[in-house]
């Protein structure tokens, strides 16, 4: 069973994938679809509007992310994907920096008094 974020997710890409291009569509892998038309919460109603942003219609942190990922791997020019692909290197970076900060090994037992 997927979970419902997901699936409602999933209910609102397929919505969105409604109002794009045959082309555009067609270079998703039928696979793809299939993933998302299998777990996607059928009693979920979303109504997708072109004239509107994504954010003004509340979609999904998780229908974004599943956008995004399908614009870097089916649509994006090939300049469009290294610019894509850095940033995320980047924020991957950013991110572990952080986590070492705050959960460096080093420091792990430096608090600790000896007993």
């Amino acid at each position: 069973m997927v979970d419902i974020e997901y699936a409602n997710a999933y209910s609102e890409v397929l919505e969105i994938l409604k109002h794009i291009p045959l082309e555009d569509y067609n270079k998703i892998p039928a696979s793809k679809i299939k993933l998302f038309e299998t777990n996607a919460n059928k009693e979920y109603k979303f109504k997708y509007n072109p004239e509107l942003t994504l954010t003004e219609q509340g979609v999904s942190k998780r229908a974004k992310a599943i956008i995004a990922i399908l614009f870097r791997d089916y649509w994006a020019t090939d300049e469009q994907r290294k610019i894509i692909l850095a940033k995320q290197k980047y924020d991957r970076m950013q991110m572990d920096m952080e986590k070492r900060k705050k959960y460096n090994p080093d420091d792990i037992f430096k608090k600790r008094k000896n007993i």
